[in-house]
């Protein structure tokens, strides 16, 4: 799976072992943590995160991925190409604030595998910010 990248953004590979200690840190429901796109070289503070999990049912692993404590989700069905793609678009609490804070996810079959695309941001208008960035990833997909 590819996908386009703005100007500036800088990905990087996760590689974490069994027994690294952040492994944990790096798994949401079913899914791995394997690549960050960093922003920070454009200007926003925040990922867009690549996650990757064996294929099965999109909405089952978007529910593990945003967790029980997610608020609202909104999940839409979406075609790219001939791509059939699930997005979510949820609140989940912020990590330095006692807010809630608006999250995106969409997920996409990748032969054996399920891709999820995360938009990570420090806060809604980081977020907004970084919006453009993952349109961009989710419309330029390919298989």
């Amino acid at each position: 799976m590819t996908f386009g990248l703005q100007a500036s953004w800088r990905p990087q590979a996760v590689t974490l072992g069994k027994n690294d200690p952040l492994a944990s840190l790096a798994r949401r429901g079913t899914l791995t943590l394997v690549c960050e796109i960093d922003a920070k070289p454009a200007g926003p503070i925040g990922f867009l995160r690549v996650y990757t999990g064996k294929a099965g049912d999109p909405r089952a692993a978007l529910t593990g991925f945003i967790g029980t404590s997610a608020k609202d989700p909104v999940f839409s069905e979406q075609r790219v190409g001939d791509l059939p793609l699930l997005e979510v678009a949820y609140q989940a609490k912020s990590e330095l604030e006692d807010t809630l804070e608006p999250e995106r996810a969409f997920a996409v079959q990748a032969g054996s595998q399920l891709v999820v695309v995360a938009l990570d941001s420090l806060d809604g208008d980081e977020q907004a910010a970084m919006l453009p960035a993952f349109e961009l990833a989710k419309s330029s997909l390919t298989e």
